[in-house]
């Protein structure tokens, strides 16, 4: 027993030293350029799966040694660590952290809530759109913390306005009140400690610090629902009721963030791996820029976030069409709840300043710049320099706007009441040092990794070689490999981070296009998408770990609104690349920017 509890103890240390010395076999034995790109390749994969190193020292491997098997130069390696895409994210994350900063994002959250209502199923609804718009340009992981707050907050003032509302029942059947007395809103009377001991009992979490109460005590309340008389049985009904509305909540929360950041080339690390490993594999194919993806990636957006929603309403509390779209209708006491709660958040940000509305500006102008870069239909403004073809990239946009947090003022000149201008020190929107903190330097020297691991294939040949085994698989029916390929790597990214699997996939994906003569869209485009789908487990994804740190969900809560949200993307991934994302790119015939590699494809469509 002690030897297993060492090996438990010491498995990581186990497994890094292990790994490399059982794989030593393919190098010493196989005496190619390929064995021993493939043994840098599968080290490397294997500490990503299993992150048994630090995913960004992992990818630091290739760096030392592909030198070593003189499969790559060390400033040909180092030169694959810094490219296009981290002139992007720097970008990004420039406004990312001008917009956390100065609180623009609650501000959107709360004011795109307030307008669909306090509808239990339109509040949901609300905050998913708000959460899935923060993700488009903020981190999923970034957007699911900053509104998850304001989801708990909610949640805590409908239990409180549910608990005086059955109070004031039960009060009113025993005929100790009138029964016409209206409710009153004001919550201060429900703060002593001894109702807050009964709260924690009937909702099964602390209001403070979100623990759940043992197993045993639920168990003995189950045993009593059958002895309760009927008052009692409705309330507790209503508290299950309750509680599947804040488990909505707060899945909403989760899987809108991770839903959201499909939409834009920079609203999560995949997409951004995806389109530099794209472009620097293809590069005289500019089909891939801001715009092209969010166009054919919305639709995918809006309809799995309309499904999620209807999914996650039916799993947990029955979807009521009646009381949904019933107008008129008198607000309940949660309802009322839920508006004060929104409604005082609202007013403490106070009116939106100043460096909010340049937030705002610089947003909307590099989204703005981001779209007319090269739109297609039209010429974009990159045609103004017609010497310079190709020169710009998003990434310049981005960089040129994300310069300017660093330059513009945080504070003007304000008037005293005797009409003289107060001065204030300088100080720009964001400083270096609150870049930093926002930087994901992690994700930066990861898709670095991944960049220099594609480039060893390319130098080794491996990749050619992986392709001339691929292609008997053009003999299978084209959508059967495209979902084999999305299950595949919906799989994997349950237990291993996003960026890791798309870093380990698109090397592998890109020959078996080119092998079975296929435009690789065809299959990159949808592996890119179900990367992302990362819904099953609190580990899975670090917004679904913020969500379930709460308190509020189980693990098999997960699991089973999980599965069904999978399920959907999937199929909706599916219907897309089969259906409106072919006349963008032209999918059906095989293109003149991709190799040219003889095939035996019989594939059929």
């Amino acid at each position: 027993m002690k030897i297993l509890s060492y090996l438990l103890v010491y498995r990581r240390f186990l497994l890094i030293v292990l790994t490399p010395l059982l794989l030593l076999p393919l190098p010493l034995i196989i005496k190619t350029k390929e064995a021993e790109c493939a043994y840098t390749l599968f080290v490397v994969a294997i500490f990503w799966l299993t992150e048994a190193l630090p995913l960004a020292v992992s990818a630091l491997l290739p760096a030392f040694m592909f030198p070593l098997f003189g499969i790559m130069e060390s400033k040909e390696v180092a030169s694959a660590y810094f490219k296009d895409f981290h002139l992007l994210l720097i970008g990004v994350i420039c406004l990312a952290t001008s917009i956390e900063k100065w609180n623009f994002h609650k501000r959107l959250a709360l004011r795109m809530v307030m307008l669909v209502g306090v509808n239990p199923a339109w509040l949901t609804l609300g905050f998913m759109v708000s959460c899935a718009f923060l993700s488009m340009w903020l981190s999923n992981t970034s957007a699911a913390a900053m509104v998850m707050p304001i989801v708990e907050a909610v949640a805590q003032q409908i239990t409180r306005a549910e608990a005086e509302a059955d109070m004031l029942e039960m009060s009113c059947s025993n005929g100790s009140i009138n029964p016409a007395l209206e409710l009153d809103e004001n919550i201060g009377e429900c703060e002593s400690s001894d109702w807050k001991e009964k709260e924690k009992q009937v909702h099964g979490y602390d209001n403070d610090v979100g623990s759940t109460v043992c197993t045993i005590e639920k168990e003995n309340e189950k045993e009593k629902e059958q002895n309760l008389p009927p008052a009692e049985t409705g309330r507790k009904s209503r508290e299950d009721k309750y509680n599947g509305i804040f488990k909505v909540m707060c899945l909403c929360v989760a899987y809108s963030a991770t839903i959201g950041g499909l939409t834009t080339i920079t609203g999560t690390s995949t997409n951004l791996i995806f389109a530099e490993h794209f472009n620097t594999r293809y590069p005289a194919c500019q089909c891939i820029n801001f715009g092209s993806w969010f166009i054919l990636s919305i639709p995918i957006t809006v309809v799995i976030l309309l499904l999620s929603w209807v999914w996650l309403q039916w799993l947990f509390l029955g979807f009521d069409f009646k009381n949904m779209f019933k107008c008129g209708k008198k607000k309940t006491a949660r309802e009322e709840a839920s508006a004060q709660v929104i409604q005082e958040e609202y007013k403490k940000l106070g009116p939106i300043s100043y460096p909010e509305i340049v937030t705002l500006v610089l947003f909307i102008l590099m989204t703005l710049l981001w779209f007319t870069r090269e739109p297609g239909f039209i010429p974009g403004w990159s045609s103004l320099f017609p010497k310079y073809k190709g020169y710009a990239t998003d990434s310049t946009t981005a960089l040129v706007i994300g310069l300017l947090f660093f330059i513009i003022p945080a504070k003007t000149f304000s008037r005293t009441s005797n009409g003289e201008n107060t001065v204030f020190g300088y100080t720009p929107l964001i400083t270096w040092k609150e870049f930093q903190s926002c930087m994901p330097w992690e994700i930066a020297i990861l898709v670095g990794g991944g960049f220099a691991l594609a480039d060893g294939c390319e130098v080794s040949k491996l990749s050619e070689w992986v392709a001339s085994k691929l292609t008997p698989l053009g003999s299978l029916p084209l959508w059967l490999i495209i979902l084999i390929s999305c299950l595949i790597v919906t799989s994997v990214t349950e237990v291993a981070s996003n960026p890791a699997t798309i870093t380990i996939f698109l090397p592998i994906l890109s020959p078996l296009a080119e092998a079975i003569h296929v435009n690789p869209l065809f299959i990159l485009i949808p592996a890119t998408l179900c990367t992302s789908f990362a819904f099953l487990l609190p580990v899975a994804n670090p917004a679904n770990a913020i969500v379930f740190s709460y308190g509020h969900l189980t693990v098999m809560d997960m699991v089973k609104a999980g599965l069904g949200i999978n399920i959907i993307g999937v199929a909706v991934v599916m219907l897309a690349i089969m259906t409106w994302i072919v006349p963008i790119f032209d999918l059906y015939v095989y293109p003149n920017w991709a190799p040219n590699i003889p095939s035996t494809n019989s594939t059929g469509l």
